[in-house]
């Protein structure tokens, strides 16, 4: 593994060292460079520190470790790969995101998920350990949302108007989410075995990423959100 040593670097200058090193890399003394593995593959990264924005942005495939917090937009339209934070992420994590996985072991700021789509194989996952800050899944068309709700600072799971404009793919939460305001074209349900099926192996991964009882969680209630047949914004796009 090559060790690069990011404190005196500019983000440009660590991203150069990064595409040069080998397949493994570690970086330490992360302090807020940008962009770091933008649309990379191949590769497989562990960020000791703070990346900044747009953290594996257009990812093509690279997998990211990072043992601290996020800056925002995380994965920005990332196509393939996998984003693992042991922290806590800032606004619009998985923005436009199209393929690949993003776990989140704490909270996720404003609007993420936002535009997340999804075509024929390819579908993205994002799990968020805490809460999420408002409008999750804006413009949502396609992928997976997951809120496994264990943060323990009282507030609620998901802020203010979550799934606005959501036209496709599915959100999930842990727990009950009756008190939340979603709005009139999506439908809320209690998860089926066949939604079980689907999103059970991405909550069993998080726990093996963070040391957690799967079997604990998934024998806890939780919540579907997906977009209302009858919804106005569905005429409006072209179906997969």
């Amino acid at each position: 593994m090559d060790f690069i040593e990011a404190a005196p670097l500019s983000f440009s200058q660590l991203n150069e060292t990064i595409r040069s090193a080998g397949p493994d890399c570690r970086v330490c003394g992360c302090l807020g460079q940008r962009f770091i593995a933008a649309g990379m593959s191949g590769k497989r990264i562990i960020i000791d520190g703070i990346p900044g924005n747009a953290l594996g942005a257009y990812l093509n495939g690279a997998e990211i470790t990072v043992n601290g917090n996020a800056q925002d937009a995380v994965g920005d339209t990332m196509s393939a790969g996998r984003i693992v934070i042991h922290g806590s992420a800032g606004d619009a994590a998985g923005y436009a995101m199209r393929g690949g996985e993003i776990y989140i072991e704490g909270n996720a700021g404003y609007r993420a998920g936002i535009h997340m789509k999804a075509y024929q194989e390819h579908k993205p996952v994002l799990v968020i350990g805490g809460r999420a800050g408002s409008f999750l899944g804006e413009y949502q068309a396609g992928g997976l949302i997951v809120v496994l709700s264990l943060h323990t600072d009282g507030r609620p799971v998901v802020g203010y108007f979550p799934c606005t404009g959501m036209h496709g793919g599915k959100m999930v939460f842990r727990g009950d989410v009756s008190n939340i305001p979603f709005p009139p074209q999506v439908t809320s349900r209690p998860a089926t075995e066949e939604d079980m099926a689907e999103f059970a192996p991405y909550v069993r991964e998080y726990c093996r990423l963070f040391h957690l009882d799967p079997e604990q969680l998934l024998r806890d209630a939780y919540t579907v959100i997906t977009p209302d047949s009858k919804n106005p914004y569905q005429q409006m796009y072209v179906a997969n």
